[in-house]
């Protein structure tokens, strides 16, 4: 078929491609000094970057219409080699057209308009994913990371199983413990290993130029301890206590024997044992005085008389039985009879209980320049808190929208003064919310120019040169951010740590070009989709649109992904998954890595997502469906039918 039969559409249709295609050619040449500056892996990657972000700088929706139409490419799954495939639908028109197709670009060299063959650009996502976030588990392609929690130090046998259940890399945040507790951390993950035989990389944040709220008063020391009670307030099962003089220790038959205990005293259905709640005392010997059966009496901060029953003890402390609720107090003294009299003990220090304001609708929150601790205040009041930046108070305008706490609260600046700043609240869940210390503050609509390298992040980095595979660089915002951390890196002879830069804020996504260029410049390189604080900033109704626009632009580039922040979270947390998050995590599949964050269910976490992940990887890959035969819904007779 040619040009003639069809009106000369196959010619326009030729000639608009054509156009796009010397409108990426002329990028490339335009930005050869960019190119050449990255590191000699990554050239190519970044000319087919730049050529897709010239490819995206045209609206070719009605172009794409008249290809498909045509039964050619519509240009929708190009990112990965974005020019051969210009090149394959202009050397398809030429021929219909009856003219000579152009020299395909691959074959152009190694210059700025050299491109990349389809299966290239896939080759160099997998090899350099491969290089940053360590070779593909084998089930499935996608990483697993998992953020370790501050316990992790202690628990070798968590991190254990942690790696076991599927995870690759461990994830230590720099903005929580100290590198002591990092140091233990990575020593275990050191020494497990995965079902292929490889170690998870170990991959550390910065903190970064993190905004936050400052300190409240402390709370009392004091725990609450429950028995289980039905609806009806009889007793299901009692509550139990593990007094030791040492916290981190615990009972392997306590529980068990605690169970057995209650199951002979009860005809009803089989209750869960609840977990022991840990209270120090302050002499080892009185616990190892105790005996089953041992009554053990006090008086509790409300002034309630209440006991307690020894179920089991042994060298590291005694397990006791609570049926009625009691309210424990740093100092409060336990008492329990012996043929030598009262047997005394002092209960040791509880942690503290976090006090928080009571923010609803109407109410205003006032930032102020001083982190002194504030006492907390009820709803319908004005609420003072610290702020943890003081460069903000010089920056900010009226008008300009603040959120605090991931967006839990969110309000417009009413006044600003070189101390204070006077927010009102508008958005709130029905009710209102608790505001507490340690919480993050956005301000979208505020040009803050903050470095993204902080004091305490330069003084990190000398830990992480040593001990990490991988940084991840926090707040970024311009290229030249990139460039003073690989800086640093060289300065203490760490170039080969690779360098993941977090997108969580407006100026990093509107910047993304520029920073994956300069990024582009070490030779291990990848993004971090940190949805939280980038929901903050852009928008929750805008972040599905801005999340794939990230990943369009890091397939162009070559760059793997980690897709993260709240990735099965309430599974995590709570032990049980809502559907939202299913689809999340089954969506996650088009990232290289996933994150998932710490909680007290991790392991089960860490199993759902390594099977969501190994059977998504056989319906799609990046944006693009695979379409596997569906063995559901077929129909053909069996051969042993």
């Amino acid at each position: 078929m040619t040009a003639t039969g069809t009106d000369g559409a196959f010619d326009r249709l030729e000639a608009d491609v054509r156009a796009v295609r010397d409108a990426m050619l002329a990028a490339a040449s335009a930005r050869a000094a960019d190119i050449a500056a990255t590191h000699p892996s990554h050239r190519r990657s970044a000319t087919n970057l730049v050529h897709y972000l010239e490819l995206r700088n045209h609206d070719v929706r009605d172009l794409q219409a008249r290809l498909a139409a045509a039964g050619l490419s519509s240009l929708g799954r190009s990112e990965a080699h974005v020019l051969a495939t210009i090149d394959a639908v202009v050397a398809v028109l030429a021929r219909l057209n009856g003219n000579e197709p152009p020299r395909p670009a691959i074959d152009l060299g190694k210059g700025p308009g050299a491109g990349l063959g389809h299966a290239e650009g896939h080759d160099l996502l997998e090899a350099n994913a491969r290089a940053l976030l360590g070779p593909s588990p084998g089930a499935r392609a996608t990483r697993i990371m998992v953020t370790l929690p501050s316990d992790a130090a202690e628990k070798p046998l968590l991190v254990a199983a942690m790696t076991t259940s599927g995870m690759d890399i461990a994830r230590v945040n720099c903005a929580h413990d100290d590198p002591d507790t990092w140091e233990r951390m990575i020593q275990h993950v050191r020494r497990t290993k995965r079902g292929n035989g490889h170690r998870p990389r170990i991959a550390m944040d910065l903190g970064g130029p993190k905004l936050r709220t400052g300190p409240l008063e402390e709370g009392p020391r004091v725990k609450r301890i429950s028995p289980r009670r039905d609806r009806l307030g009889a007793v299901m099962a009692p509550a139990l206590v593990w007094l030791t003089a040492d916290p981190h220790s615990t009972s392997s038959s306590a529980t068990s024997t605690a169970a057995t205990s209650t199951a002979a005293t009860s005809t009803a259905a089989p209750v869960p044992v609840p977990v022991p709640v840990v209270v120090p005392v302050d002499e080892a010997g009185w616990c190892s005085r105790r005996r089953a059966g041992d009554r053990v009496e006090f008086v509790d901060s409300r002034g309630a008389v209440r006991h307690w029953e020894i179920v089991e003890a042994d060298h590291a402390g005694c397990l006791a039985s609570a049926t009625q609720t009691a309210y424990v107090s740093s100092g409060l003294t336990l008492e329990c009879a012996s043929d030598d009299g009262a047997d005394t003990v002092t209960v040791g220090e509880l942690a503290v209980i976090d006090q928080a304001h009571r923010v609803v609708a109407g109410d205003h929150v006032v930032l102020t320049r001083t982190l002194e601790p504030v006492a907390p205040t009820p709803a319908g009041t004005t609420h003072h808190i610290g702020c943890t930046l003081p460069e903000v108070f010089d920056r900010v305008e009226i008008g300009q929208r603040v959120w605090l706490d991931d967006g839990k609260f969110g309000g417009h600046i009413e006044r600003a003064t070189s101390d204070e700043i006077v927010i009102a609240i508008t958005d709130v869940r029905p009710g209102g919310a608790k505001l507490k210390a340690g919480k993050g503050i956005n301000f979208p609509d505020t040009d803050l120019r903050l470095d993204a390298l902080t004091a305490k992040d330069l003084a990190d980095l000398d830990f992480v040169a040593k001990h990490a595979d991988i940084v991840n660089l926090s707040f970024v915002r311009d290229p030249a951010d990139v460039e003073r951390l690989q800086a640093e890196l060289e300065a203490r002879d760490a170039a080969d740590v690779g360098v993941v830069l977090k997108i969580e804020n407006a100026a990093a996504f509107e910047h993304l070009p520029e920073l994956l260029l300069a990024a582009m410049r070490s030779r291990k390189v990848g993004v971090m989709i940190a949805r939280g604080d980038l929901a903050v900033e852009v928008g929750f109704e805008r972040l599905a649109e801005v999340q794939e626009e990230i990943l369009w632009a890091c397939e162009a580039a070559h760059v793997p992904v980690i897709w993260a922040t709240q990735v099965l979270d309430t599974l995590a947390r709570t032990g049980q998954p809502s559907r939202a998050e299913i689809t999340d995590a089954a969506m996650s599949d088009r990232a290289e890595c996933v994150m998932l964050n710490k909680g007290p269910h991790i392991t089960d976490a860490i199993h759902t997502l390594d099977s969501i992940l190994t059977r998504m990887q056989h319906h799609q890959h990046k944006k693009g469906s695979l379409l596997r035969r569906l063995q559901a819904w077929d129909r053909t007779p069996s051969a042993s039918a």
